[in-house]
């Protein structure tokens, strides 16, 4: 196969049918990722079909968890909490077009990077930030602005949600990818989680298709605003998790 089938064939899986365009924008998207990661740390994984399943699949994952007309049909609005190499957001955004994006890292060359993919992809509604998660959350223009946070950043589960749900409006949700060995990191982040706002709605456990990856997306509801002391100094929320 060549890789635009194995791409469509791959996204298939779970249930996504991409046009001409969106497999255009993902091939231009893996190229880009490839070349700039012999200058910069993007990604430890480089082979197409790795870069496929392990990345884009993955990212488009959280359709388990929201249902794709949400994510299409509303002109919703979306942050990425410490983007990297914009995993979920970039497959996210050429997926669901709609969307309006921010994605947001902590290292500026990232931010190079993304700024270039989305120049050469053409995609409009998005904009890339460059700070930590603490500092923008607490600015009116992004404080509880959006209807979904996503983050596969690894982090605890309770930092991760003192970084996000200061970002997602009430009635939004906070979606968190993690691996499956998960069921004592959530239970020792709930008080934390309802500290900020938010409620565990529900949690998927799959196999990414075609590997013997485990993995878990954890949908949090934000349920009422986040209490103005939230997030914390910069650092504090990794250092001293909430509890």
């Amino acid at each position: 196969m060549d890789r635009n089938e194995v791409l469509k064939t791959e996204i298939e899986k779970i249930g996504i049918q991409l046009d001409d365009l969106q497999v255009k924008q993902f091939l231009m998207y893996y190229e880009l990722l490839v070349e700039w990661n012999k200058v910069m740390n993007l990604t430890a994984i480089t082979e197409y079909k790795q870069v496929v399943e392990k990345h884009f699949v993955d990212s488009i994952s959280l359709i388990h968890v929201l249902d794709k007309q949400y994510l299409d049909d509303n002109n919703k609005s979306m942050i990425d909490i410490g983007t990297g190499a914009g995993f979920p957001g970039i497959p996210l955004k050429i997926v669901f077009p709609n969307l309006r994006v921010t994605l947001l890292d902590s290292l500026n060359k990232r931010i190079t990077f993304l700024n270039e993919v989305i120049k050469k992809l053409k995609l409009e509604n998005i904009e890339t930030i460059h700070g930590r998660a603490e500092d923008y959350a607490r600015q009116i223009k992004y404080r509880e602005q959006y209807d979904i946070c996503v983050s596969r950043a690894v982090a605890n589960l309770a930092t991760l949600s003192e970084y996000c749900l200061p970002y997602t409006k009430e009635k939004g949700f906070f979606i968190s990818y993690k691996s499956d060995h998960v069921d004592e990191e959530i239970e020792n982040s709930k008080n934390a989680i309802k500290m900020l706002g938010g409620k565990i709605e529900k949690i998927e456990k799959f196999i990414l298709p075609d590997t013997d990856i485990k993995r878990a997306i954890i949908k949090i509801k934000k349920e009422r605003l986040t209490e103005k002391k939230y997030p914390r100094k910069a650092g504090m929320p990794s250092k001293e998790p909430l509890k």
